[in-house]
């Protein structure tokens, strides 16, 4: 049996997804692991422990299979930062995206002329998220591995030189590093400046089809693959969601709620946007996705299960609260909710915003506020949108995926929000699947990257009446940032004298 591998090496897991030559999916393994969180803003992994699930994916779907892969190719998750040494040895645990310390290094520099510089060269929001401001972290609040350092790598280029012992990344993980000049392929000597290490400290950068075959030379005792298999370096999981959900052309986005929540499209340029500091990282030679990432999808309605429904939040009463709030308004009567429970990302950029319902009368039920929290979910999403729109191409389809999708109610209402046709067509493998779709295209064995058959059956159309009231009703959601902000900030310095 002639597959290729698609390998996710996402946040929580890493996820193998054995592909054929006719771009169809017929197996999965996955092998979770944990994170640490040991102080406020703080999150961490052991590197190894991902290496360790790297390894027994592989050899768990090759075994099945009981055969070897023509090609491996590799997702990843973004915004990781390990300190090695010169045998890749790890000095420190991993940061990962969601660690938060170098906040105040990023609101520092977000609204400054250096800031706007390197966002404009680098398409990468100025963020507590991104490899730029960690560094800059460490170099001023942790010089000891700061200083010990050989390079400052992501976890693919970890898994990449224990497989290959050569430091690359991929263009795709560089360009969401915030030190990448996404025009000129080459690390951006003003971010290089700022953080106080130079291109020697950083892998060499390579395009994301750069493949190597996995060699006698190479061959690892853990990993039970044969001499011969051609391994691709990849892209970010976000770029080969795109891919992965068959919307690599420029009038249709993918749209996915999980813990968080993303909203991307293929451009053949990079889509700046200052204000929103939308993302634009690149896939391949011709294709950037842009877009905007938030912090609160899914985790939004599971603290509200969790704290207001049950402490144990089971499907039933997932279910059970969908149903209930069918009832309700659309636009909870008047309620609304600013779901940044966790800060937020794009397009407010804002790490001391905090969650807050507005509107509350004596009509309002428990119901209300229910419906409310998934409005709230919804308003955000589109507010991506609207950034994204402006310096796109006209949108007219959005494919949508992630675990909201089990609620036609969400994803109805989701629908009357934003306007547009929804098309579920995302699987929750999407980034692997994409990643297997390079490797495909890559050694030749297709011609183009599949495409979406849409039925019409399949299409989630808004309700014009709702639209109208949502439209409304958006515009005081986005006020209330611009209102409470100043308010927010003082209640954050308020908690953390």
């Amino acid at each position: 049996m002639k597959y290729v591998l698609g390998i996710d090496i996402g946040t929580g897991s890493v996820k193998a997804v054995a592909v054929n030559l006719d771009c169809e999916s017929f197996d999965v393994a996955q092998e979770h692991y944990s994170s640490q969180t040991t102080q406020s803003g703080y999150h961490e992994q052991d590197p190894e422990q991902i290496w360790t699930a790297f390894k027994k994916s592989v050899n768990e779907i090759t075994a099945r299979i009981d055969a070897q892969p023509i090609a491996i190719s590799l997702s990843c998750a973004m915004h990781s930062l390990i300190l090695v040494d010169e045998h890749c040895n790890a000095l420190a645990p991993m940061i990962t995206w969601a660690d938060s310390r170098s906040s105040g290094i990023a609101k520092r520099l977000k609204d400054s002329e250096e800031g706007l510089s390197i966002y404009k060269h680098t398409g990468t929001p100025i963020h507590s998220m991104s490899p730029l401001c960690k560094i800059i972290w460490l170099k001023e609040n942790d010089p000891e591995p700061f200083n010990k350092a050989f390079k400052f790598i992501s976890i693919k280029e970890f898994i990449w030189y224990k497989i290959f012992k050569e430091f690359k990344i991929d263009y795709s993980i560089a360009s969401c590093t915030g030190l990448f000049d996404i025009n000129h392929l080459t690390w951006y000597p003003e971010s290089l400046n700022l953080t106080g290490i130079n291109d020697s400290k950083l892998s060499t950068p390579v395009a994301t089809n750069y493949s190597h075959i996995y060699a006698d030379t190479h061959v690892n005792d853990d990993l039970n693959l044969s001499p011969g298999v051609t391994f691709i370096i990849g892209a970010s999981d976000g770029c080969l969601a795109n891919l992965g959900s068959m919307a690599n052309k420029p009038s249709t986005a993918v749209l996915t709620i999980g813990t968080s929540g993303a909203i991307r499209i293929a451009s053949k340029k990079p889509l700046p946007n200052f204000k929103a500091m939308t993302f634009n990282y690149i896939l391949d030679d011709d294709t950037y996705i842009c877009g905007g990432p938030i912090n609160n999808g899914g985790l939004a309605l599971q603290w509200w299960l969790k704290n207001y429904v049950s402490e144990k939040p089971s499907e039933a009463d997932y279910d059970r609260l969908f149903n209930e709030i069918k009832a309700i308004n659309a636009g909870s009567d008047g309620l609304f909710f600013l779901p940044y429970l966790t800060g937020e990302r794009a397009p407010i950029w804002d790490s001391e915003s905090c969650g807050s319902f507005f509107g509350v009368k004596l009509q309002h039920n428990l119901k209300h506020f229910s419906r409310a929290v998934l409005e709230g979910i919804c308003y955000a999403m589109k507010d991506v949108l609207e950034a994204v729109q402006e310096n796109s191409e006209p949108i007219t389809q959005i494919n949508v995926g992630g675990g909201f999708t089990t609620s036609d109610l969400w994803v109805q209402i989701l629908a009357d929000v934003t306007g547009k046709n929804l098309v579920i067509a995302q699987s929750e493998d999407a980034s692997a699947m994409g990643a297997a779709y390079l490797a495909l295209k890559t050694l030749d064995l297709i011609t183009e990257y599949p495409t979406l058959t849409v039925r019409k059956q399949d299409v989630i159309k808004p309700d014009l009446e709702n639209s109208v009231k949502y439209n409304k009703h958006f515009e005081i959601y986005k006020q209330l940032y611009t209102d409470l902000k100043s308010t927010m900030h003082k209640h954050h310095e308020l908690l953390n004298e």
